[in-house]
């Protein structure tokens, strides 16, 4: 599916009123990469969430394609994530319990018995997409912290999402991981199409992006 991002007078605001972003005009056209940056509290994580879907907005419109998701309501914008969007954290968010696969695939456990075998088939092709399919049975616990990201990008992108989201993915890995995981990052979407936004303090992922946002005092200089 080929969604192109629009944001129109997004403003997100504490619900004392005080405002955290404020976004007059940003368009993102579908299979680009793009990359944000700017100092920490400056805004970043708050646009990602407000494009996710994970914050509502005090005003203004959000939309991937014709999803109109500023004006959905929770229910609603997550099963628009559920179907679109794959999200990427700094801190894995893994179950330590599982196999990579198990975690890779934990979205088969909530979907439809119809979509299962195929978000299963998919996450295993993803792990052996990242280098991971050696360590399909072995639980997390005992990965380095470049593995964990890894299987953290194939849950990420199990149910064929057309857009990643990805918050600090580098930030706890070393140099050597953190390499690896851009080009996987870059790689995936220069060859798929998918839309890839990430918020980053590493200049080694913004040099992969086709374009970067600075956001400062919660406005992107766009």
């Amino acid at each position: 599916m080929s969604l192109d991002l629009q944001i129109r007078d997004l403003v997100v605001a504490t619900r004392e009123g005080r405002s955290l972003l404020t976004v007059e005009r940003l368009d993102v056209p579908a299979g680009a990469r793009i990359g944000i940056r700017g100092p920490s509290g400056a805004g970043k994580s708050t646009l990602l969430f407000a494009v996710a879907g994970l914050l509502k907005p005090a005003s203004g419109a959000v939309a991937w394609g014709e999803h109109l998701v500023s004006e959905m309501g929770a229910a609603e914008r997550a099963r628009f994530r559920r179907e679109n969007v794959g999200l990427v954290f700094q801190d894995f968010l893994l179950f330590e319990e599982l196999s990579s696969l198990g975690n890779a695939a934990i979205a088969a456990r909530y979907a439809r018995r119809s979509s299962r075998r195929r978000i299963v088939e998919t996450a295993r092709a993803g792990l052996a997409r990242l280098g991971l399919e050696a360590l399909g049975g072995r639980r997390v616990d005992s990965f380095s912290g470049g593995e964990r990201q890894r299987v953290a990008v194939a849950r990420a992108l199990a149910n064929d999402p057309a857009i990643i989201l990805a918050d600090e993915p580098t930030a706890s890995l070393d140099r050597a991981s953190a390499d690896r995981l851009i080009d996987d990052l870059a790689a995936l979407s220069a060859e798929t199409g998918r839309t890839l936004i990430a918020v980053s303090h590493d200049a080694a992922l913004h040099a992969r992006m086709d374009r970067v946002i600075d956001v400062v005092d919660g406005r992107p200089l766009v």
